[in-house]
């Protein structure tokens, strides 16, 4: 029988950029392991372009129509799948009052510059959407390297607390 697979929950306060980007990198990376999902607690109501693009020219296969912008109370709703990591990626984020989240998950914050704030040409956004996004994979990978399956709730919630430390 094959382990279950590990849902985590990228939050962010617009949910356009650096948790999408994260949801789409820990589900490609993840192998069958980990699903990403991503919500914010003010939803911009769309996906940056820039992640997308980040997104299609990491995995080409990865499936960007499915990407959208959604609130974070839709998975403290019945019926939502249960999350066994919730990691915020943005200061304002990881500073807000949460909904309740059933079960009980692990909780760590990374964060990151946010991209979607860098103004100027398409050349300078798009450097700033790529540093992110290797800044995502490198703690991404670090975390698909854990032998979760087999650890405590404890040792995951301090494991993904340490690499959201990590120099990046």
């Amino acid at each position: 029988m094959s382990a279950p697979v590990i849902n985590v929950l990228f939050l962010c306060t617009g949910n356009s950029a650096r948790s999408v980007m994260s949801e789409a990198l820990l589900t490609s990376l993840g192998n069958g392991r980990f699903q990403g999902y991503s919500a914010g607690s003010h939803p911009t109501g769309q996906v940056n372009p820039f992640a997308i693009e980040q997104i299609r020219q990491f995995d080409p296969s990865y499936r960007t129509d499915d990407l959208r912008s959604k609130s974070w109370n839709d998975f403290a709703s019945p019926g939502a799948p249960k999350m066994d990591v919730i990691i915020t990626v943005c200061d304002n984020a990881a500073g807000e009052t949460c909904p309740y989240w059933p079960g009980r998950p692990a909780t760590a914050h990374w964060g990151y510059a946010d991209p979607a704030a860098v103004e100027g040409s398409d050349e300078a956004k798009r450097a700033a959407f790529a540093k992110t996004f290797d800044q995502i994979r490198r703690r991404i990978e670090a975390f698909t390297a854990l032998p979760i399956e087999a650890m405590s709730f404890e040792a995951v919630s301090s494991a993904a607390k340490k690499i959201g430390e990590m120099a990046v």
